[in-house]
């Protein structure tokens, strides 16, 4: 599952050519997961060594398929913070040129959370982080939303609905499993997807969606 031998940083400067304090973000952020996964098992260990390439990388390749425009992103179900404090670290990193934008991650693990505010304060990343269910946090009026390994297509528009603005799109990324997905999708709601290859992993896609709306 893992490539041999494990990327590096430099590996991912190399294939993501981000700026020196993108990288500089993404090697704190990968300090404060292996610190603090040593307590609370944020991810599987193996997991943990392949953070360049399996968490890094799989979460900055979402970057390139933003809208332009993007200004409010919420991230479903973000765990050790993957993919979202990637796009905190680049609205941080670009918010000179930008403009002000805004990432809020939703977790119902308390001590996930935990993690989640430390990476965001030492950082300094524009992130709130929602100690909540999804289903009981207010309209969060999100221009992107985005969900990694949280639910079934059908389950996640479920969620992904109440929070959405009227343009908003959803950046999913998705396995071997993504057409049976649209499929079963297709039969409670109404949207247009493009599928995208990952760069990650061969069975894997990156789905972008809009024009959701519920039959």
């Amino acid at each position: 599952m893992f490539e041999t031998p494990l990327w590096t940083a430099q590996d991912f400067a190399d294939a993501t050519h981000v700026p020196h304090g993108t990288l500089s973000d993404f090697t704190q952020w990968y300090g404060l997961l292996r610190k603090w996964n040593a307590r609370i098992n944020l991810v599987a260990p193996k997991e943990a060594d392949a953070f360049w390439r399996r968490h890094a990388y799989d979460s900055w390749q979402l970057t390139q398929h933003l809208p332009e425009n993007w200004t409010r992103l919420v991230d479903l179900g973000s765990g050790g913070g993957f993919p979202g404090l990637a796009f905190g670290i680049l609205a941080k990193q670009n918010a000179a040129r930008s403009g002000p934008r805004e990432v809020h991650l939703v977790e119902s693990v308390g001590k996930k959370t935990s993690f989640l505010k430390t990476v965001t304060r030492e950082l300094g990343l524009p992130v709130t982080v929602h100690t909540a269910r999804v289903e009981n946090l207010p309209p969060l009026k999100a221009d992107v939303l985005t969900a990694r390994a949280f639910a079934p297509l059908p389950r996640i528009f479920a969620y992904a609905q109440p929070h959405l603005s009227n343009s908003a799109i959803l950046l999913l990324p998705k396995g071997e499993s993504a057409d049976k997905e649209i499929e079963s999708a297709r039969e409670g709601w109404h949207f247009d997807v493009e599928s995208f290859k990952s760069q990650t992993d061969d069975a894997a896609a990156i789905l972008r969606i809009k024009g959701l709306r519920p039959k």
